[in-house]
């Protein structure tokens, strides 16, 4: 029977194709198959069969339009699957389905292929628009949905923690208050690892939970770093108040990410969160230009949870002008900035707080080293001119440090 006459029964048609014939024998068979089983769910695997069967774009939506008054008859929910191998532009089928589901897979330059999904379309439903990564993993298929900071909201006090040093309190114009996000800028080796370790450790001792995601160090190195400030990292987490992970950026998909991260302030009650490094993270965006929206709702999520952020971004350079490549300091609500900088012979390290939404800070720049103790701060530079460029002019060396770390 052609295809043509599931639709009305007394049409009838004088000149048949071989394609019509086989088209009908491959309808019979899918109807003797749904009888025999009588199932609640259909997939059709794939849809460009039928199109090749049926040759025309016409008979081709008659056949969709027979195939969906048969099952819908019969209250099965239909999945039909186009590999879109004919005309990507075809979009025949987009009236007669209730919802399309588009899937995609990008190929970075680097890494394992990454996969995502768009809802095009759901009648009768409100769906969430957007791009939504997903990944195919031992046990199914996990979509990991696009983060709407909008939909997570919670009361808690914004009251500033302290980050058990009097001088970097003082710095920092009190603390660093609840729900709000830090971000510390400095070249490599000034130390951000280590600043965000701290403040860590200070939130376990209040009791509190914490987590950590590293991009660009190896764990273990991280942990044996941490030692040698009196931090042992290994106890807080098998005690369960650090989340400790490593982060492959060519592994991992940003949606994936947020839901790691999600996952740790919901469940495990983290209310400190470390990312460690937004360098890292831009490694794992497929498309540079969506960061700042990726960390400005990551962000905004936890800020309205009550969490703790802090990030760290390392910047092009040693001494001197500094290449920051990635720019959310209007994001985050405190900016450390760390620099070195030489004077008489040595090269040491200055910290500053160049922005803080919630409150007033100091805005003197001070040396700081780190030690055995951790981060150890002294009094303000206030007889150098310059130190931010790397190479100040000095009127009174009295405010350096002269003790040796240890």
């Amino acid at each position: 029977m052609p295809p043509e006459n599931l639709l009305d029964e007394e049409q009838q048609q004088s000149l048949l194709y071989s394609s019509d014939l086989e088209l009908g024998e491959t309808t019979r068979r899918i109807f003797e198959a749904f009888e025999d089983i009588d199932p609640e769910r259909v997939v059709l695997d794939s849809l460009s069969e039928i199109r090749l069967l049926a040759q025309s774009s016409l008979r081709y939506r008659r056949q969709i339009l027979a195939l969906k008054h048969y099952f819908a008859k019969r209250n099965a929910t239909v999945l039909m699957l186009d590999d879109l191998t004919t005309d990507v532009n075809d979009k025949t089928v987009h009236s007669v389905a209730h919802g399309v589901v588009r899937l995609e897979e990008l190929a970075p330059e680097y890494g394992s292929e990454r996969r995502r999904l768009r809802v095009i379309k759901y009648r009768g439903r409100r769906f969430r628009g957007g791009y939504h990564d997903f990944a195919i993993k031992l046990g199914g298929v996990r979509v990991f949905p696009r983060l709407v900071s909008a939909e997570h909201r919670r009361t808690f006090d914004r009251s500033a923690v302290g980050t058990g040093s009097a001088e970097f309190d003082a710095l920092l114009g009190g603390g660093v208050e609840r729900g709000s996000s830090v971000l510390i800028l400095g070249p490599a080796g000034t130390g951000k690892s280590i600043m965000t370790l701290t403040f860590v450790a200070q939130a376990i001792q209040r009791g509190e939970k914490a987590a950590m995601f590293v991009f660009d160090e190896e764990l273990g190195l991280l942990i044996e770093r941490a030692k040698g400030l009196g931090l042992d990292l290994t106890a807080m987490i098998e005690k369960g108040d650090l989340t400790l992970e490593q982060i492959d950026a060519a592994e991992m998909t940003p949606g994936e990410f947020s839901e790691r991260v999600r996952n740790c302030v919901q469940i495990h009650g983290a209310r400190t969160v470390v990312i460690d490094s937004l360098n890292g993270y831009q490694a794992a965006m497929p498309g540079e230009h969506a960061l700042v929206l990726h960390v400005h709702e990551l962000l905004q999520y936890l800020n309205r949870q009550g969490a703790t952020t802090f990030l760290t971004v390392a910047q092009h350079g040693l001494i001197g002008d500094m290449q920051t490549p990635v720019d959310v300091t209007y994001l985050a609500d405190t900016v450390i900035l760390l620099r070195y900088f030489e004077a008489f012979g040595r090269v040491r390290r200055a910290i500053s707080i160049v922005k803080k939404r919630t409150g007033p800070h100091e805005d003197t720049i001070r040396e700081y080293r780190i030690g055995s103790n951790g981060v150890a701060l002294g009094p303000p530079l206030e007889g150098f001119q310059g130190v931010l460029r790397g190479v100040p002019t000095a009127s009174d060396a009295s405010s350096l440090m002269t003790d040796r770390p240890q």
